[in-house]
């Protein structure tokens, strides 16, 4: 290992393509430590102990800590994640859409500027409800003072206008990391943000019990492994290719179509975790009856509702989400078109008809897989009963997903560039 990475340092090209990345990593830490102007960061910090870890966990998360604090970077990468799945989401019902994705790297690139686009407007949106939060005395409660030093019209805002601006920014950042680093930029600062909160959380768990933090870190480590081998496994369907006689010489090939286990990926848990978000955000607004059953059965992630309901909803954002990116129609024509056929099967609508079931069958295990994963932390929690755990609990399944998928598939191009100038990957053959 220690060689691979000598050797990626001694190859120019690489060597900058790694510390480019490294470069832009660090700069989006620093403006997520950055407080944005109007913040009264000494308040916030002496009060952001006193959030309630299973309401601000999620969103935490995802800003790398970087939330509560109200800092430049606040909204991180979530703007634009979300922005990419709304397109891709109306690319399915809206048929303009769905003929710009099918135009190559020209209709891409106009799906592109409109993601900017919806990305600029979830930042307003979800800056002025951060901004709003904080204002009210919301986003920290129990805080017993002011987070904001003004908080006239003017003040607030410059503070959503200066967040928003940081969206826009971690947005061209990410962007950077992919034309001129190494791995998927957005992918890459999710990641960063991710693992930016763990010792935090691994810190504040060794000094409320040294057992439980053994027990958590060995217990990190397994579901680490279950998860790297459930990502990497896949259902390789054969596809042979018609021998061609081109001048002098004959093509043709067997390969396979990789299709994965989670073919989904993160973005079932997403779903489910922002959607089960919003009860607990409309309950302030209820009476006191519908806010105190809000608040008993959809706020605790121990209650046997919320299992239930976090359990179908991953199931069912799972089969629809590969429901949208997977066309087994569309693969079946790419391959008929190249004088391709699954062997044993019938080209066109037989093959379509064959990889629907193939991708049915694959669905299902990885559709428990997500849920068992995401529930695992909350089963763990309603074991346990140890409130400073839960709230500092850490390998949840969204952070796992997270790190192992981003961290293969970094290593992947990583090891893809070092085998094209005749090195030895990460992974020995």
């Amino acid at each position: 290992m220690l060689t691979v990475l000598t050797r990626v340092f001694r190859t120019p090209e690489l060597r900058g393509k790694v510390l480019f990345t490294l470069g832009i990593v660090v700069l989006f830490r620093l403006g997520q430590l950055l407080p944005a102007p109007g913040v009264d960061i000494v308040v916030v910090r002496r009060c952001i102990g006193s959030a309630d870890g299973g309401l601000f966990d999620m969103v935490q998360m995802l800003s790398g800590g970087a939330m509560l604090q109200l800092s430049v970077f606040a909204l991180g990468v979530m703007p634009y994640i979300t922005a990419s799945i709304v397109m891709q989401l109306l690319a399915v019902v809206i048929p303009r859409l769905d003929a710009l994705r099918k135009e190559g790297q020209n209709g891409q690139a106009k799906i592109t500027q409109y993601t900017r686009y919806a990305t600029v407007g979830l930042a307003v949106l979800n800056a002025g409800t951060v901004v709003t939060l904080a204002r009210t005395g919301r986003l920290l409660p129990g805080c017993p003072q002011p987070l904001l030093r003004d908080d006239g019209l003017l003040a607030v805002t410059v503070i959503v206008l200066t967040m928003v601006a940081g969206a826009c920014a971690v947005m061209w950042l990410g962007e950077l990391i992919t034309e001129r680093g190494v791995g998927n930029g957005m992918s890459l600062l999710i990641f960063t943000q991710v693992v930016a909160v763990f010792p935090a959380y691994l810190s504040k768990i060794f000094v409320l019990s040294p057992v439980s933090f053994v027990v958590m870190i060995l217990a990190g480590l397994c579901l680490v492994a279950a998860v790297v081998f459930v990502e990497q496994a896949q259902r390789r369907v054969p596809v042979s290719y018609t021998k061609r006689l081109i001048g002098s010489r004959t093509f043709g090939q067997n390969t396979y179509i990789p299709m994965k286990v989670n073919q989904a990926g993160i973005v079932p848990v997403i779903f489910t975790s922002s959607l089960l978000y919003l009860p607990t955000l409309a309950a302030p607004l209820l009476g006191p009856e519908a806010r105190a059953w809000v608040e008993l059965n959809l706020t605790s992630g121990t209650h046997p509702l919320y299992m239930t309901a976090y359990v179908l909803l991953i199931a069912g954002f799972a089969y629809f989400y590969v429901s949208i990116t997977f066309n087994p129609e569309e693969v079946a024509d790419g391959i008929r078109k190249y004088g391709g056929f699954v062997p044993g099967i019938r080209p066109g609508r037989p093959t379509a008809a064959y990889l629907a079931y193939v991708l049915s069958r694959l669905t299902a295990p990885g559709a428990l897989y997500l849920a068992v994963l995401a529930l695992l932390p909350l089963v763990a929690f309603a074991i346990l009963r140890d409130p400073g755990t839960q709230q500092n609990f850490p390998f949840g399944g969204t952070s796992i997903l997270i790190m192992v998928g981003v961290g293969l598939d970094t290593v992947k191009q990583i090891e893809a560039q070092l085998q094209q100038r005749n090195y030895e990957g990460f992974l020995k053959k």
